[in-house]
């Protein structure tokens, strides 16, 4: 089992940046794929990133792609996403994923977060 938990949301102004954390504990962290998903006011739940556990490569949605960027760090058991340029349509609550390998699809991920709200106020 792997347990995540999501920090880092707030209120922020368009234009502005946030940096959500993911920390992990249970089984080791490094060996999973971390991935970002996010929902909307009366929206699906949609992907935003994912990291692959093996070599790093990430993937993005195109909405954020160059906006934000994630990252993680194995020695800490924790997973970043970094948010700069930040838009209302952002609003959202921001979920922690892992699974075993990186993937837009959300039934990929075997483990998730509680979520963290994010709001962009115009």
């Amino acid at each position: 089992q792997v347990q995540l938990v999501e920090s880092g949301g707030g209120l922020v102004q368009a234009g502005g940046s946030l940096r959500l954390s993911c920390a992990a504990s249970g089984r080791t962290f490094s060996s999973y794929a971390m991935a970002w998903f996010r929902q909307g006011p009366g929206k699906e739940r949609e992907f935003v990133a994912a990291i692959s556990w093996m070599n790093g490569i990430t993937y993005y949605a195109d909405s954020v792609k160059g906006r934000f960027t994630i990252s993680r760090d194995n020695a800490k058991n924790t997973g970043y996403l970094q948010m700069d340029s930040l838009k209302p349509e952002d609003t959202a609550v921001y979920y922690c994923a892992g699974g075993r390998s990186a993937s837009y699809i959300r039934s990929r991920y075997d483990y998730w977060g509680q979520g963290t709200q994010v709001t962009v106020s115009a």
